[in-house]
């Protein structure tokens, strides 16, 4: 198993297996695609105004199509165009630099065609918010079927995704079918967080995913002793860190370990290993509110969880794709190896067998999704059939 290499670099082929991968339709993304193929032989950074101007030109044709099928009272076929719109969006939104030309815009479009796309459905996801540190985090709950206190999950996004691509992923569906609802959250540095509230991360994810947990345990519909907590990427690094200094977890795991992110960084300086978006240095110096290099490598310092994993006293899953080409196998097993308070641990490493061997199984998130929703319907209480 392998990305789709349509591309000439790395990066741009990610962008596409995501779209591939979170529900976009191959021909209308081959159609996007191949007026920019020569753009993508300058290098990952050059381009990208391209990239956006396609993929956008793609969203906003479905848009169209879209009023033509409410004009006519179809909204469920217009809510289905709007979701790919939100999603083609969102992915060339993502591979801009900060501050770059019509990436505000797009964005903005991205929420905006997602959210009538969620009304013209009739889909139970809905976006909710919280008050936090003088601001506001946004997120996006879906509720398991059925009547009674259910488990949950929260879901908190990687370095550059957004809590709209946690639910393109299918992760929130999948857990539902198992009767776990779900919590998509936009965490300080991330989705809303970051481009319109201002937010930078902290390596301290407790601080938000604990506000998270309040909200939960409001919830006539879910039952609190058996909310769990994943994360993507980046969230390989959260998700641990919150559930270690957290007690109120019952369960926990990680699509994509990332043991050691501040240590990443300085294999990336060296230029080891791929970066996940272009323009990558100006993109983490704008997730953490940096000045400039010295200043992001100071305040990512403490993105490790060297003495955070054993503090973790829950069952715990962590996986990783055998070829991961941005986050070293080495991290998974560091991971795996440093939880020694918990009661049920597993290590779960995704081979050519199976596939999804690349980055948070970017090549194929079937089986990273449907492994992530069984353990959360063992360990909280779900069902698997």
């Amino acid at each position: 198993m392998a990305l789709f290499d349509y591309f000439p670099n790395y990066v741009w082929n990610l962008s596409l297996a995501i779209a591939l991968e979170s529900g976009g339709k191959i021909g209308e993304i081959v159609d996007m695609c191949a007026p920019i193929k020569a753009a993508a032989e300058r290098g990952e950074d050059a381009g990208t105004a391209v990239f956006l101007a396609e993929w956008v030109k793609m969203a906003d044709k479905l848009c169209s199509l879209a009023d033509e099928d409410e004009a006519r009272g179809r909204l469920f076929s217009a809510g289905a165009k709007l979701e790919r719109a939100s999603l083609y969006y969102q992915v060339a939104e993502r591979m801009q630099g900060h501050g770059h030309p019509g990436r505000q815009a797009t964005y903005a479009r991205a929420l905006e065609s997602f959210y009538q796309a969620m009304r013209f459905g009739r889909h139970v996801t809905q976006r909710v918010e919280i008050p936090y540190e003088g601001k506001t985090l946004s997120a996006l709950w879906t509720p398991a079927p059925g009547d009674g206190a259910k488990p949950a999950v929260i879901y908190c996004n990687g370095l550059d995704s957004t809590k709209e691509l946690l639910y393109f992923s299918l992760l929130p569906p999948a857990l539902a079918r198992r009767g776990i609802s779900t919590l998509c959250v936009d965490q300080p540095g991330t989705g809303e967080a970051l481009r319109l509230q201002g937010l930078p991360a902290t390596p301290e994810s407790e601080r938000w995913a604990s506000k998270w947990i309040d909200w939960l345990e409001a919830r006539p519909e879910v039952d609190p002793g058996r909310i769990g907590m994943t994360g993507i990427s980046l969230g390989g690094y959260y998700a641990p860190r919150a559930v270690a200094f957290e007690p109120r977890f019952a369960s926990g795991a990680v699509w994509g370990a990332n043991h050691d992110w501040a240590e990443v960084q300085q294999k990336r300086l060296r230029r080891e290993g791929e970066n996940p978006v272009p323009h990558y240095w100006a993109h983490v110096r704008w997730v953490f509110g940096a000045s400039d290099m010295e200043d992001f490598l100071r305040k990512s310092a403490g993105m490790t969880l060297e003495g955070v994993m054993e503090r973790i006293k829950v069952p715990f899953l962590v996986t990783h794709g055998a070829k991961d080409r941005q986050i070293a196998l080495e991290y998974a097993q560091r991971s795996y190896d440093q939880l020694t308070a918990s009661p049920k641990r597993e290590l779960k490493i995704f081979t050519d067998r199976e596939g999804g061997v690349e980055h948070v199984g970017a090549d194929n998130m079937a089986f990273g999704r449907d492994y992530i929703a069984d353990w959360f319907a063992e360990t909280l209480g779900g069902h698997t059939g």
